[in-house]
Parts: C-alpha cells; structure tokens; sequence
C-alpha cells in the first residue's frame, strides 16, 4: 500500500478485490453508492491518519442527511473494510470501536400490507383482460409473494399447469435499460411455489399465446414507479391504505402467518435464505399470534 493512500481510494480497491463477482449486482451498488459518499465527504483523508474521532466526523457528516438505518448501514459497509486493513496492518488500531450512530428521524412509515378484506377488493377492482397486462403482475405478486424482479422474470416454461406450481430460478433486470435475464438473489430465492387452481387455469389461458422462454410481462422496459403508481390509484379509488408492489409481497406472507402457517413454510415460500430473515421481517405479527397462542393455553390448561 502508498502510504498517501486515501481511504476512498483504498475502499473502491477493497471492493474490486472482495466483491465484484462475489454479491448480487443489486448489493455491489449499494457498496459503491457508499464509496461515491465517502469520496464526497473525505476527499483528502489518508487511510493511515483514520481515527476513532475521524472516522466518527465521517459518519457524523453523513447522518446530517440520512436516517440512522441508512447511516448504520454506510457504517457497515466501511467498517468492513477498515477491519481488513487493520488485519492486514495497514492501519494501527481499528477505528470503527465504540462508534456512535446517528441519523435524521425516520420519516412516517407508509403502509406495508393490507388486510385480507381490503386485498380482497383490490383483486376484484383489476383489469384482467385476456391480454397480459400488469393487473395481471399485481395479481400473481399478491397470490404468490414473489419480488417485483421474479415475477418480471417468469416465462410459460415455469408453469407447472398440472400440477399448479411455478419455478422461480431466474429474475429480469428491470433496473438496467437493456434487461435481461438474471440469476436469483441467492440460492434460496430458487423455489417451487404451490399455486390455487384458479390461478393456475387463468395463466394457462392466459399465456397460450407465449413461447415458452419469452418474459411474458416485459415487452418494453418496465419501471418499478410506473406499476407503484398503478397500483396507488387503484389504492386511492377504493379508499384503502396505499402500498407499493413490494407491500403486496408483505401482505402475501403477513395474511399467510395470520392463517396459521407456520414461519418456516413463509420463508421456504418468500424465498428467504433463513427463517430469521421472516421472523425479523414479520415479528410484530408474530407477537401478535404468539399472544393469541397464550390466550390458547391458557384456557386449554383451565379446561384440564
């Protein structure tokens, strides 16, 4: 190492060696959009003049602008690398010991599911056509939990019309203009989704017409907003909270846990990497059943 290395410079270099090719492209950009900040705010630190007190100003200067969540993860990002430098003795004492995070109140949380009533009526308000469209996305992502990129993802091949089960293996890089097919986000996200007859006759009608390995639901480039917003009129219309096609994958696995299946089949079904992921996620419903699961006891033991 230059011992005028800058620790923005040392960090993009951490990232090339220890990353790239190792995440998902979706994480390796958050790493980056770490490094445009630190390049930003600490154009002239040398990495062998970081402090505890430096590396503090740092986070201190990005929290002015950030909620603690956000700030939290920036520092976890950076405190990787730092850790590695000290293990490598590049620098003399881990500067991240004892930090204080900080950051801007969060702002007031928007819905994240609805009831099993107001998804009810918001199914029954859509447009399903005999063409594709993305009343038909909604749909799927609101009966199966998929994230926005799998079901982008989907081709005729994955339907199992026999047996009413879709493959999720791959996912559509909606993201980037030019597309493509890409690979899960891990090897859990890698599933076999029960799906009700209904909605298995319709998509065989449905996607009739398709090839089998055309992405049925893309024709031009999709943007995330342009569903979002589809989505929030329809919300709007029928006087019901107003979520976002990802709360639709929330609402999927919040109505599953309050019908009794159990944490270990939501997660298998979301495609978590483990149950902690769901039961982080979930645990104010979870709460929420475990009480009523006391109040079961409790009377139960009564009655003996």
């Amino acid at each position: 190492m230059k011992d005028n290395q800058l620790f923005y410079q040392y960090f993009a270099d951490w990232i090339q060696l220890f990353k790239v090719d190792a995440i998902s492209e979706e994480t390796l950009s958050k790493y980056w959009l770490t490094y445009r900040h630190l390049r930003q705010i600490a154009p002239n630190l040398q990495l062998a003049d970081i402090s505890r007190s430096e590396y503090q100003k740092i986070l201190n200067k990005y929290a002015k602008y950030h909620e603690r969540s956000t700030t939290l993860d920036f520092h976890h990002h950076l405190k990787a690398a730092l850790l590695d430098a000290f293990d490598e003795n590049l620098i003399s004492k881990d500067p991240t010991r004892k930090i204080v995070i900080k950051g801007r109140l969060p702002r007031a949380k928007k819905a994240k599911f609805l009831s099993e009533f107001e998804l009810k009526i918001l199914l029954e308000h859509l447009n399903l056509q005999a063409t594709v469209n993305f009343d038909w996305l909604i749909l799927l992502i609101a009966k199966t939990g998929l994230r926005l990129s799998e079901a982008l993802g989907l081709t005729k091949a994955d339907f199992d019309f026999k047996n009413h089960t879709l493959t999720v293996n791959k996912t559509w890089n909606y993201k980037q203009a030019q597309g493509g097919f890409r690979p899960t986000k891990n090897k859990s996200s890698i599933r076999k989704i029960s799906l009700d007859k209904k909605l298995t006759i319709q998509f065989k009608q449905l996607l009739q017409p398709f090839p089998a390995d055309k992405a049925f639901f893309v024709e031009k480039r999709v943007f995330n907003s342009t569903i979002n917003n589809r989505l929030k009129r329809y919300c709007q219309e029928l006087d019901i909270p107003v979520i976002s096609i990802h709360g639709l994958r929330h609402t999927h696995a919040s109505l599953l846990l309050f019908a009794g299946v159990s944490v270990a089949s939501v997660a298998s079904r979301l495609g978590h990497s483990n149950m902690t992921t769901t039961q982080q996620t979930y645990l104010h419903i979870i709460q929420e059943l475990e009480t009523k699961d006391t109040e079961k006891i409790v009377n139960h033991l009564a009655n003996l």
